[in-house]
């Protein structure tokens, strides 16, 4: 089995490639480094050289917040580095099934939850509304090319070598640092937006199963992945705290809150489980320890980003 991993350089990506390389499939893994996805001609290259199997489109620019600093940018990669892998397949792997990752963040608000992939597409900042382009981009070709295209939409996720930029690294970053320079008074403080907010988190490493399962299945879809459960940012923190000698504080960081917070987002994965089996496997609370581990590694070797 060939296997082409975009983004293979980032928190998924790795992951990724990690679980298609122990199911002995011969992996190709394609950093923005190796391969600039925006030049048409780089990626038909590419896709001709590696002539994959299976293509899993992670690279995006995938952060909330800075795709309100700089929507166009986010707006022009997502889009157009998608539109490149599609056309190179199509022109070059026409057989070969391609998964789409797109973002239970499409949705916006929920009309109810939990959310099934029915519920219509309302995407409430730039980063989810270049989601949802490539969501129809990717139907789009499987529907006028007749391309084995399948996307998902995976809610929140978290797990070793995240990005600080999402709470669950934040708050692990934010403790390991605390204990590496511990406070006089042994208390912690760690910064917060709106800690009531519930959302549904799942492994990265279940995530990554359930796309091979999905890919492997190969038939044009579109399926959520997530945990079907919602925990709140207050219950991420204080089951994080547990794991440390310190006390914790938390406190509110005005810049992190969010005009318009939707209180809680739940997925359904049930679509996804009737036609793969998939099930997340991995407790949120073993999540939490392997992402806090994690973080304490990178600490102790002077690496806090």
């Amino acid at each position: 089995m060939r296997v082409l991993v975009t983004g293979a350089g980032g928190f998924v990506g790795s992951h990724l490639a990690d679980y298609c390389a122990a199911q002995d499939a011969d992996v190709v893994g394609v950093t923005r480094e190796q391969v600039d996805l925006l030049e048409a001609d780089a990626v038909r290259e590419l896709i001709g050289r590696a002539s994959p199997e299976r293509v899993f489109h992670l690279a995006a620019e995938a952060s909330v917040s800075r795709s309100w600093e700089t929507p166009a940018s986010v707006v022009e990669h997502n889009v157009s580095t998608t539109l490149n892998v599609l056309e190179a397949v199509r022109a070059e792997a026409p057989e070969a099934v391609v998964l789409v990752a797109c973002s239970g963040e499409e949705y916006g608000p929920p009309e109810e939850v939990p959310v099934r992939e029915s519920h219509p597409l309302r995407p409430q900042n730039p980063y989810a509304t270049s989601k949802a382009m490539t969501d129809l981009l990717a139907g789009f070709h499987a529907d006028a090319y007749g391309l084995n295209v399948v996307r998902t939409r995976a809610f929140n996720h978290a797990g070793p070598r995240q990005s600080d930029t999402y709470v669950v690294a934040s708050f692990a970053r934010q403790i390991a640092e605390a204990e590496a320079s511990p406070p006089d008074d042994g208390r912690a403080v760690i910064m917060h937006g709106n800690a009531e907010t519930r959302r549904d988190f799942s492994d990265v490493r279940d995530v990554v199963r359930a796309y091979w399962l999905v890919a492997e299945r190969g038939t044009p879809d579109v399926f959520n992945v997530c945990s079907g459960r919602s925990t709140s940012v207050s219950d991420i923190l204080s089951r994080l705290a547990a794991h440390s000698s310190l006390e914790v504080d938390g406190r509110v960081d005005p810049a992190r809150l969010r005009e318009g917070e939707v209180m809680e987002i739940r997925g359904s994965h049930d679509k996804l489980t009737e036609a793969t089996g998939w099930q997340p496997e991995i407790d949120l609370g073993q999540t939490l320890r392997d992402t806090l581990d994690w973080w304490r590694e990178r600490v102790a070797a002077g690496v806090t980003r």
